[in-house]
């Protein structure tokens, strides 16, 4: 029987990365489509070739990718992020795909974290969605903590990302992570029901 597939996502500051690190407690295995994604940009020939077509400049010295290049390439234009995602996210599907197909024998829930889970594309690679919702002030606190920036880039952010309520309606679950709501039972509540629709879930 297959895996059944969980995708991870939430805005900025909502808590992802806690959801993520519980379930990889709970022996759940969880691809960082973000950090996979800073991986591939440098070690993948395809990805290598076709940025470095597309932007002018030193982009790779060796095989260390210039971030700053490319985050300076790509600040406050929509249609340049378009572009680098066009050109990184169908690699970033097929290592999932690949990933899973390595470890779902042995695994029967896999999940995926993407903070632009369902803008870029990758709802049709999980049978789920999972949102990790938190109030918008506690996410603009979150952030500004754990990125020492300031309040007006971080709201700024949360305002070019796809709002919660547009994912809520796409969620097949949520995740309260407010602070004051217990993680833990949400989470085992979740996988307890995932268990239950697994021959559902994966279309046996």
């Amino acid at each position: 029987m297959k895996a059944i597939k969980i995708g991870i996502t939430g805005g900025i500051g909502s808590g992802k990365s806690v959801i993520s690190r519980l379930l990889r407690m709970m022996d759940v295995p969880i691809y960082d489509s973000d950090t996979e994604a800073k991986r591939l940009m440098q070690t993948d020939a395809g990805i290598r070739a076709e940025l470095t077509a597309l932007i002018k400049g030193e982009l790779y010295t060796g095989h260390t990718l210039n971030k700053a290049l490319l985050a300076s390439y790509m600040f406050e234009d929509a249609q340049r992020v378009a572009q680098v995602n066009a050109i990184v996210h169908p690699r970033v599907k097929s290592d999932f795909r690949q990933w899973t197909n390595n470890i779902e024998s042995s695994a029967p829930i896999v999940g995926i974290e993407s903070a632009i889970l369902l803008e870029a594309g990758f709802r049709e690679e999980v049978d789920v969605v999972v949102l990790v919702y938190a109030p918008e002030d506690i996410r603009i606190r979150r952030a500004i903590h754990r990125d020492a920036a300031s309040s007006e880039s971080i709201i700024k952010r949360i305002r070019n990302q796809m709002s919660d309520e547009t994912k809520r309606e796409q969620a097949d679950y949520v995740i309260i992570n407010d602070g004051k709501t217990p993680l833990i039972p949400q989470v085992l509540a979740m996988i307890s029901s995932l268990s239950k629709n697994i021959a559902y879930l994966c279309g046996h």
